[in-house]
């Protein structure tokens, strides 16, 4: 949707605010499953819960072509954000469950580079399939878009289970590859109020909700840049369709290489995530601060400051997630990430909305987003605070909420 958002725009006379207001509402219903996404995957396991949330967007995004009205585009992006809203934290439980704590961060940074790599090159595709095969209409490409979800989930039926064992007992695995064997019976004979204290090892840490609030900048940063990217391209650098397919693209090629850039210097360097944040929102300031500003014409600068943007912007991308993984026990790792996420996505919420607001709608219909971006910079400033006060010890029990003393700490 969000490639297409300017000719959308045009085609259903959205205003700005409108405009903003779509977004927004997505990752209002995004941020709310985000909570029983992962409650539901510590619950039921998290495949299930996959299942569920591909089959839910896969649907709305094939009806989003019949869109006729505001109100309509309204309904299914609140049904699109309940539907993805329902993938992130399952995932994320099932990279804990496959993976030993010293290679999360390149695990969760090699996951989270999907919204990288998609970003790179579905612009480009299909804007050169509603060039060439639909001349360039828009709503037919939402139809084609429910193909790669029904591979989806083909791929998860196939090559995804909940835990090792399950796939040992399949047979499509070697025993000495089961890196959970020692602690499942531990965690399955957990009883309800063990697990009720264990909840508490998040919900009682004040490093939670400075993690949240980091979280909550981050993702206002990267959904506020990416919802609002080809509409700057288009309302105010002039491009054409085929050149803001290139253009979108740009910063999400750098970015796949800064999110796995950043999950191997937490797991192999700096053995931490702070330091990650810091250079990612330090180095976002000026970048986006810059952005807004490029006069148009300026295509040489504009390229440029993108793939700074898809640089720094992205960085701390995987790492981020990579932080809950680390820090807390693996029974709690789903609801954690859920609770995180979900109040973290608000930011994605209020980003496009407050946007929406700040572009600058000129007498003759150009529109000026050097507002916009500036307020995405103050924003890093505000997540680079969060990753100083942030501590990173490894929380063992709540009744000895120790750290691992072979961790390396903050």
């Amino acid at each position: 949707m969000l490639t297409f958002l300017p000719f959308i725009q045009k085609d259903l006379n959205l205003t700005p605010v409108q405009v903003g207001q779509l977004a927004s509402v997505f990752f209002f219903a995004y941020a709310i499953a985000q909570v029983s996404a992962g409650f539901l995957a510590d619950k039921i396991g998290p495949k299930k819960v996959m299942y569920i949330a591909i089959v839910v967007f896969t649907f709305v995004t094939a009806l989003t072509g019949m869109v006729k009205s505001f109100a309509q585009f309204l309904a299914l992006r609140i049904g699109l954000g309940l539907g993805e809203g329902h993938h992130f934290p399952p995932a994320c439980r099932s990279i804990n469950n496959w993976f030993p704590v010293q290679e999360r961060g390149r695990a969760t940074s090699f996951f989270a580079t999907s919204w990288a790599v998609a970003p790179a090159i579905v612009p480009v595709i299909i804007t050169t399939l509603s060039f060439y095969l639909f001349g360039g209409e828009w709503r037919p490409v939402f139809y084609l878009l429910a193909i790669p979800g029904a591979v989806g989930i083909l791929l998860l039926w196939y090559f995804v289970t909940d835990t090792p064992k399950e796939m040992i007992d399949k047979g499509r695995l070697n025993k000495d590859q089961d890196i959970d064997a020692p602690t499942r019976s531990d965690e399955q004979s957990m009883s309800k109020e063990e697990k009720r204290k264990n909840y508490g090892l998040f919900l009682k840490d004040v490093h939670f909700y400075f993690y949240t609030l980091l979280l909550f900048c981050q993702l206002a940063v990267y959904w506020g840049t990416t919802t609002w990217l080809t509409t700057f391209l288009v309302k105010q650098h002039g491009l054409n369709l085929k050149q803001m397919g290139f253009f979108a693209s740009a910063p999400y090629i750098v970015a796949f290489f800064a999110m796995m850039l950043g999950g191997w210097l937490m797991d192999k360097i700096l053995y931490r995530m702070k330091p990650v944040a810091l250079i990612g929102y330090i180095g976002s300031i000026p970048v986006l601060w810059m952005l807004g500003s490029v006069e148009k014409g300026n295509t040489g600068l504009l390229l440029t400051l993108l793939l700074l943007a898809g640089f720094f912007v992205n960085l701390n991308f995987g790492s981020a997630y990579a932080y809950l993984q680390k820090r807390y026990p693996k029974e709690v790792v789903g609801s954690a990430t859920g609770l995180a996420n979900g109040i973290g996505q608000m930011g994605s919420f209020v980003s496009p909305l407050v946007a929406g607001y700040l572009v600058k709608v000129g007498t003759n219909g150009t529109q000026n987003f050097s507002g916009v971006f500036i307020f995405f910079a103050l924003t890093s400033a505000v997540a680079a605070l969060c990753a100083i006060l942030l501590k990173e010890q490894q929380v063992t029990t709540l009744t000895s909420p120790l750290v691992n003393k072979e961790q390396h700490i903050s």
